[in-house]
């Protein structure tokens, strides 16, 4: 009589999670801040506009992650 062959499969393999790079703190990882404009003789605030964020360059990615 013919014995009975069993095999066993190999566990499923699951692909890695992606890495999400950390939001910059500065911007909130928007790649915009909050730049004050002054104006006059005397340099007064009159209001705000959006700026380029200077530690990601826009990015919005911690640089140092």
């Amino acid at each position: 009589m013919a014995t009975r062959r069993t095999t066993t499969k190999p566990p499923p393999t699951t692909a890695p999670a992606p890495v999400v790079p950390a939001p910059c703190q500065p911007c909130g990882g928007t790649g915009n801040v909050a730049i004050t404009v002054r104006v006059g003789r005397k340099r007064r605030p009159v209001g705000q506009q959006d700026g380029l964020c200077l530690n990601c360059l826009g990015s919005g990615t911690d640089p140092d992650a």
